[in-house]
């Protein structure tokens, strides 16, 4: 079987697209798969590093704020749509696939757009409880349309009934040992491990209250933090300097740019802190943590915030809008976390009950069968 695989932008849709070409290719090592992106994003650097081939469109989203300025770059979007069909047109000729899925992104749309009008059989995959424009339209062609999450189904209008499949969420992830992985880090026996982020590039908010957290708690030894800053972050460690932090001896303090041993890290952490993305909420599923979920407002239809709210439904996390977060806040909630630690266990417990934990078996199942 060949299968195109169209998914880019973030690790949101990337990740969980390469979780699902790696059981396809585990199952048959003669499945020809095919990735198309973009090579301007993070997809041109892990595709590549996961073995796969990979082709680029040039394409961009549509700003919609009403300002002179986004109608400009809506013009020039306009003009790298048209081209992007024609390119990927010529990628799938060569190709000849048997089946092209979209797991999000702007290049999902062109690719599978074309791919429905060529007679190829198309899936598509949603990642949120809230679906995006692209997808919203896609589903109204696609042979098959996969949701992470119930509550997608109510804002769709499908060709053919959704089915929901969980998000795939890679093996290493699931596979990791929490022991090994906290002697890896270095986490003391007993230790509550509190991970947090913001992302790749940083979320100025959560990094300014972690940095509050941090430095009124990090005395405590009986709490190890483990803060990824992103890009624009790299203001972090020297702030905490500033705060009397001293990052070379406080060896319950480890502060990185990025996290590129996520596995490890899920595995040896206690609570999670950090945005609602679909791909990490997942990962916080698979591994059944706790969580203080601050979803971004700054997303297609506020879809960070439907996603949380489907674990705080389940009484799996804690929200903190960025609207009201503040260090008092974040403190007040971690505090009472780690005062009670079976409302810690409760969280995470509650947690990996949502988890789909053969989502990229489900997944695969239905390309298979799509392709046939």
């Amino acid at each position: 079987m060949k299968i195109v695989f169209a998914a880019g932008g973030t690790g949101g849709h990337i990740n969980p697209a390469l979780a699902a070409a790696g059981e396809l290719r585990r199952r048959d090592p003669n499945t020809e798969i095919l990735f198309i992106g973009t090579a301007d994003h993070m997809e041109s650097r892990l595709v590549p590093a996961a073995g796969f081939r990979f082709q680029t469109i040039e394409i961009a989203g549509f700003q919609r704020k009403p300002t002179p300025k986004n109608l400009v770059k809506n013009i020039k979007t306009v003009g790298l749509l048209l081209k992007s069909t024609g390119t990927v047109k010529k990628i799938l000729s060569e190709f000849q696939p048997d089946v092209v899925v979209g797991f999000g992104g702007y290049v999902s749309g062109p690719v599978v757009r074309t791919a429905a009008k060529m007679g190829i059989k198309t899936a598509i995959h949603e990642q949120n409880a809230y679906p995006g424009v692209t997808n919203k339209a896609l589903a109204k062609k696609a042979d098959k349309v996969m949701l992470t999450v119930e509550a997608a189904k109510t804002h769709l209008t499908c060709r053919f009934a959704p089915v929901v499949t969980g998000l795939p969420v890679r093996r290493e992830i699931v596979a990791a040992d929490r022991d090994f992985a906290r002697a890896e880090l270095q986490v003391p026996d007993g230790a509550v491990m509190i991970l947090s982020m913001g992302g790749s590039l940083g979320a100025k908010t959560i990094n300014e209250a972690m940095t509050a957290l941090i430095t009124v708690r990090y005395t405590d030894k009986n709490l190890f933090f483990l803060h990824a800053t992103g890009k624009y972050g790299k203001w972090v460690p020297e702030k905490l300097c500033e705060n009397g932090v001293d990052l070379e001896h406080a060896e319950n303090v480890v502060i990185r740019e990025y996290i590129d041993n996520m596995d490890v890290c899920l595995a040896a952490a206690d609570l999670v802190i950090g945005r609602a993305g679909a791909s990490s909420l997942s990962e916080i599923e698979a591994t059944g943590k706790a969580s203080i979920l601050i979803p971004s407002p700054n997303v297609a239809e506020n879809h960070q915030y439907h996603n949380a709210m489907a674990l705080v439904n389940n009484g799996a996390a804690i929200i903190i809008e960025e609207k009201d977060l503040t260090a008092e806040r974040l403190i007040a909630a971690v505090d009472a976390l780690v005062q009670d630690q079976s409302a810690l266990r409760t969280l995470g417990e509650n947690a990996k009950k949502m988890a789909v934990v053969d989502s990229a078996k489900v997944i695969c199942d239905i390309l298979t069968e799509l392709g046939e």
